[in-house]
């Protein structure tokens, strides 16, 4: 059958595999809120520049 050092690497393929999907999953998550921020500051950035020329 398994070996006890082939069941340690394998906890360790999986242990490994996981730590992986997670974090992917939370720079995704990270990147995806940093890009929308600057986009709506981006924005922001441009109606008050637009205000700002209106008034003078």
């Amino acid at each position: 059958m398994f070996e006890f050092q082939q069941y340690l690497g394998f906890l360790l393929f999986l242990t490994v595999l996981t730590i992986g999907f997670w974090l992917m999953i939370f720079l995704v998550g990270f990147v995806q809120y940093w890009l929308g921020g600057a986009i709506v500051e981006l924005i922001k950035e441009k109606r008050a520049k637009k205000r700002a020329e209106q008034e003078n």
